[in-house]
């Protein structure tokens, strides 16, 4: 604030005191910024909060035991591919490109259509085609009718590369996940 009896200066004169009070001065060379820390590496804050929940369900017995998966695991690889494909097939890497139920099929019905279907998806191109045959659970005695009958033909297909029963948010072992070569 400027004392009541001395006249204000103007902004000229004011820089030109800051001039005479500074001196020379000499411009400084242009220089790149410093170099940014790396970030901190990424963490799965979901794939923590699961495995927390699993370990305090599996510690208090609360879980469902319907949830659980029932039947074996179905598991092929075609000879002369490399067995990271299947790995990558299991893990649900390969989108899912269509699908086919043959839920309530007699097996001759549920063997033509499955036939059918691999034959269109090929020759659509498609990668990775799902088939939902069921755990097999009301079969009885027999088994799970529908479930070796879905192994047995892809066994044989030439265009199969592997197969792998679905995750289980696929629908477990109730479906096969199957890589089709390309055309």
């Amino acid at each position: 604030m400027p004392s009541p009896g001395r006249p204000r200066e103007t902004p000229a004169e004011a820089a030109a005191l800051f001039r005479s009070a500074v001196g020379a001065v000499r411009e400084l060379p242009q220089q790149a910024p410093p170099p940014r820390p790396p970030p901190p590496p990424p963490r799965a804050h979901m794939a923590a909060a699961d495995e927390n929940a699993v370990l305090d369900e599996l510690l208090t017995g609360r879980f469902d035991p319907a949830l659980l998966e029932v039947g074996e695991e179905l598991l092929h690889l075609r000879e002369g591919h490399p067995p990271r494909l299947l790995q990558r097939l299991r893990r649900g890497e390969f989108s899912v490109q269509d699908e086919i139920d043959l839920h309530h099929l007699r097996a001759d019905e549920a063997g033509a259509l499955l036939l059918r279907f691999l034959e269109e998806s090929r020759r659509a191109g498609l990668r990775c085609v799902k088939v939902i045959h069921g755990k097999g659970l009301r079969s009885g005695s027999r088994g799970p009718v529908l479930k070796v009958l879905t192994a047995h033909l892809l066994r044989r297909r030439r265009e199969v590369i592997a197969y792998a029963s679905a995750r289980a948010g696929q629908g477990g072992s109730g479906a096969t996940l199957v890589l089709l070569a390309r055309r």
